[in-house]
């Protein structure tokens, strides 16, 4: 039997013995982070492979152009000023190049500022949603300030160009559509499905202002434009939204497609029928010759079949739960 000074010696020198090699290993590790640390390449392995993360960096002057462009949404902004090109070379009176341009370009700038404050005020419902959360609001590529300064701009601009240099009617409908878009519909994306009705509206004036922009009056082809743009809103926004209707319900958005599924397919198909008799006025009113009501009722049969597709489709979908409406 060992005695006690003995037994508290052989203690002592275990404990230093667990000791050191805890040390030991504890260095060994030092070691190791430190090389990996000084090694650039096995750093950006560890901290930045497989993520998607980029750091928020300051816009430079040289990024101001780009990021106006995303900001204006500047590909849908053509496509709305397209639709005033063709209002103006669709009325009657003399064709003047200036007065066409001053009309697109200040017709852009109100749909630019538009859309610039539409971004602003929804900016933490982009940030929900798949589609628009990579928005350059939603990344901090500029501040809300600076967007809605942008859009406050851009818009006083685009009215004062299309009342000097245009006339003062267009300008109106300018500014209305502005005010409409950014006061009116963004506002009732959250509250009710009447939305997509008063969305329609903004979407129609376009080629309205085109018309105006001759005549300096809004007489019966005026309206006849627009009800055609209106009527053509349903089918093509109704069957995005029901591709996006997950991403609108979590972000709070009352679209037809999330609240009404079934109403969303039947109001689709409703203003696809609507195309075909609107289509024939144009030639009726002597706006086009005859052959425009045949090719419209071609092109107006592929938008009813499509229609009519979708009105299936998204009924077996929503009795059923299956995607499939075989």
């Amino acid at each position: 039997m060992f005695r006690p000074k003995t037994c508290l010696l052989i203690q002592h020198n275990i404990l230093k013995l667990k000791h050191s090699r805890i040390i030991t290993t504890i260095a060994a590790n030092c070691n190791n982070a430190s090389s990996t640390q000084l090694s650039p390449s096995s750093t950006e392995q560890t901290t930045y492979k497989g993520t998607k993360f980029k750091p928020i960096t300051q816009a430079t002057l040289s990024d101001l152009p780009k990021l106006y462009k995303e900001l204006s949404k500047a590909k849908l902004a053509g496509l709305v000023a397209l639709t005033t090109m063709a209002g103006y070379a669709m009325a009657p009176g003399a064709i003047d190049v200036s007065a066409l341009l001053c009309t697109t370009v200040g017709t852009g700038l109100c749909i630019s500022s538009a859309n610039a404050i539409n971004q602003w005020i929804e900016i933490p419902y982009d940030a929900q949603m798949l589609r628009t959360r990579n928005r350059v609001l939603g990344r901090r590529s500029l501040s809300p300030l600076h967007a809605f300064n942008f859009g406050v701009l851009s818009g006083t601009a685009g009215v004062t160009i299309l009342a000097t240099m245009v006339n003062p009617l267009t300008a109106i409908l300018g500014a209305s559509n502005i005010f409409l878009y950014t006061m009116i519909y963004t506002p009732m994306k959250r509250a009710s499905i009447a939305n997509t009705w008063a969305g329609a509206v903004v979407g129609a004036i376009p080629p309205m202002m085109g018309w105006t922009a001759v005549t300096n009056n809004l007489d019966i082809g005026a309206w006849v434009l627009s009800a055609i743009l209106y009527a053509w809103q349903f089918p093509h926004f109704n069957s995005l939204a029901w591709n996006l209707r997950a991403d609108y319900s979590k972000a709070g958005y009352r679209m037809m497609a999330v609240t009404d599924p079934k109403l969303n397919a039947r109001v689709s198909l409703r203003y696809s029928l609507a195309m075909f008799p609107l289509c024939w006025t144009m030639p009726y009113l002597g706006m086009t010759s005859w052959f425009f009501a045949a090719d419209s009722t071609i092109v107006n049969a592929a938008l009813l079949y499509g229609a009519f597709k979708f009105w299936r489709k998204s009924s077996f979908t929503y009795i059923t739960g299956f995607n499939d409406g075989t």
